[in-house]
C-alpha cells in the first residue's frame, strides 16, 4: 500500500511578471477612479499660481453730479459742479506680494502633486497585494484538494481495513472528520478568492461581475535592498515626505507674506468728467490702504503664520520618523518571512513529509494507530499552508516597502511617475 502515499508537493509559487501583473498595473493606473480624481485635483492646483498672482480686478465707476433736479444733465454746462462722467480704478498690491502669493500656490500645487504619486503607489501597493492574496487563496485551495485526494485514498484503504477486521470504526470516523476539516478550509479560501477578485475588480475600475484569472508561479525574489538604502531613498523620493517638505517651503513663504502685509496697498484711479459747454474735468488719484491697526491685525498675522511654519515642520519631522519606523517593521517582517520560508521548504516540510511515510510503514505493520497516521498527514499539510502564509506575508511587505519608498522591489510592473 505504500506506493499511494507521496510527499504532499509544496506549491511555493509567486506571481509570474510575464503574466498579468504588470498589464493590471498599466491599467489601474489608467482606469482607476482614486488616482484620476489625484490627477484632476493635482490639475486643478496649477491653474492657482495664475489667478493668486494676478491684480484684483480693475473697476469702472459711471455716474453723475446735477444741479437743481435729480435727473440727469441738471446743470451741466452752466454750473461748474454738474458733470457726468466714467472713472476707472485698481488696486495694486505693495511690490513683492503677488510674487509671493504665487510661489504660495505653486508650493500647493507641487504638493498636491506629490500627493497624486502618492494614491499612485497605494492603489499599485494595493492591487498587487490582492493579487498575491488571490493567488495564495488559489494555491492553498489546490494544495487542500490535493491533501484531499490524498486523503480519500487513505480513507479508501482505511474501509478495506476496517471490513475485515484490521481497523477500527473510528479510524473510519477520524478520516472522515479530516476530510471534513479541510472542506472547511477550502470553503473559507473560496471566500478569501473571490473577495481580492472583487478588491481586484474594483481598483481596475471593471464591473463587479468579471474575473481575473489565478497567477501562473514563479520563484519569490530575494530583498536586494538594505535598510539603509530604502531609508536614504525614502527621505529624497518618498511622495508622503515630499508632500510635507514642500507644505513647509508654503508656510515659510506664507510667513514671508504676513510679514509684507505690514507694506500697505494702494488703489490708482482716474477719471474723465463732462461738464457741457464747459471744459471737461480729469481726475488722478492715489489711495493707501494704511495698515493702523497693525498691533491688532499684521502683527497677529505674522504669529499665526510663524506658529503654522513651525508646526509643518514638526509635521514633516513626525512623519519621517513614522516613515522610518514603518520601513524597518516591513523590513524585519520581509525578513523574517523569508527565513521562515526557507526553513518550512527545506527542512520542516521534507521532514513531516518523512515523518507521514514512516507513520504510514508502522501503520501497514499495524504498530501505529490511524490517529498518528491523520496527526502526520494534517501536520503536513498545515506546514505547507504556512509556507504560503509567509510567503504572501513576504511579498505582502515588499508592497508596502515599495509603497512607503516609492522604490521598485520586485520586478511585477514599475510604477512610472
Amino acid at each position: 500500500m505504500r506506493h499511494i502515499w507521496i510527499c504532499l508537493p509544496v506549491a511555493w509559487c509567486y506571481p509570474a511578471l510575464a503574466q498579468s501583473l504588470p498589464a493590471l498595473v498599466g491599467e489601474a493606473l489608467q482606469n482607476n477612479r482614486e488616482i484620476v480624481a489625484a490627477q484632476k485635483r493635482y490639475e486643478a492646483a496649477r491653474q492657482r499660481p495664475s489667478i493668486a498672482s494676478s491684480l484684483p480686478d480693475p473697476m469702472v465707476s459711471l455716474g453723475y453730479t446735477s444741479n437743481g433736479t435729480p435727473l440727469p444733465g441738471g446743470g451741466l454746462g452752466t454750473n461748474p459742479t454738474s458733470n457726468a462722467g466714467i472713472s476707472i480704478s485698481q488696486e495694486v498690491p505693495f511690490p513683492g506680494k503677488r510674487k509671493l502669493r504665487g510661489e504660495i500656490a505653486e508650493k500647493e500645487a507641487e504638493a498636491e502633486f506629490q500627493q497624486y504619486l502618492s494614491v499612485r503607489l497605494s492603489v499599485v501597493a494595493r492591487l498587487k497585494m490582492a493579487y498575491h492574496e488571490l493567488h495564495h487563496a488559489d494555491v492553498s485551495i489546490d494544495s487542500i484538494k490535493r491533501s484531499q485526494e490524498l486523503l480519500r485514498t487513505f480513507m479508501r484503504v482505511t474501509e478495506a481495513r476496517y471490513s475485515v477486521g484490521r481497523a477500527a470504526q473510528q479510524d473510519v470516523l477520524r478520516a472522515d472528520t479530516q476530510y471534513a476539516i479541510l472542506e472547511t478550509r477550502a470553503v473559507r479560501l473560496e471566500e478569501e478568492k473571490a473577495a481580492r477578485q472583487a478588491e481586484i475588480l474594483s481598483l481596475l475600475n471593471r464591473p463587479p461581475e468579471g474575473a481575473i484569472d489565478a497567477p501562473t508561479a514563479e520563484d519569490a525574489p530575494p530583498l536586494m535592498a538594505a535598510l539603509e538604502d530604502l531609508y536614504r531613498h525614502a527621505r529624497t523620493e518618498a511622495p508622503m515626505l515630499r508632500r510635507e517638505q514642500k507644505m513647509v517651503e508654503r508656510d515659510e513663504l506664507s510667513t514671508n507674506l504676513a510679514r509684507k502685509e505690514y507694506d500697505p496697498d494702494y488703489t490708482i484711479s482716474g477719471g474723465y468728467f463732462n461738464q457741457g459747454g464747459m471744459p471737461p474735468m480729469f481726475q488722478a488719484r492715489v489711495d493707501f490702504k494704511l495698515p493702523a491697526y497693525f498691533w491688532r491685525k499684521q502683527r497677529a498675522g505674522v504669529n499665526e503664520q510663524v506658529f503654522a511654519l513651525s508646526e509643518a515642520r514638526h509635521n514633516y519631522e513626525a512623519s519621517a520618523q513614522l516613515l522610518n519606523a514603518r520601513i524597518k517593521e516591513f523590513y524585519v517582517t520581509a525578513q523574517s518571512a523569508r527565513k521562515l520560508m526557507d526553513l518550512y521548504l527545506k527542512s520542516v516540510i521534507p521532514e513531516a513529509n518523512l515523518a507521514l511515510e514512516s507513520s504510514m510503514a508502522s501503520y501497514e505493520t499495524g504498530a501505529l494507530d490511524a490517529l498518528s497516521v491523520l496527526t502526520n498527514f494534517m501536520t503536513v499539510v498545515d506546514y505547507e499552508l504556512n509556507y504560503h502564509e509567509e510567503l504572501m506575508r513576504y511579498v505582502a511587505a515588499l508592497d508596502q516597502l515599495e509603497e512607503m519608498t516609492g522604490m521598485q522591489l520586485d520586478t511585477t510592473g514599475e510604477v512610472s511617475k
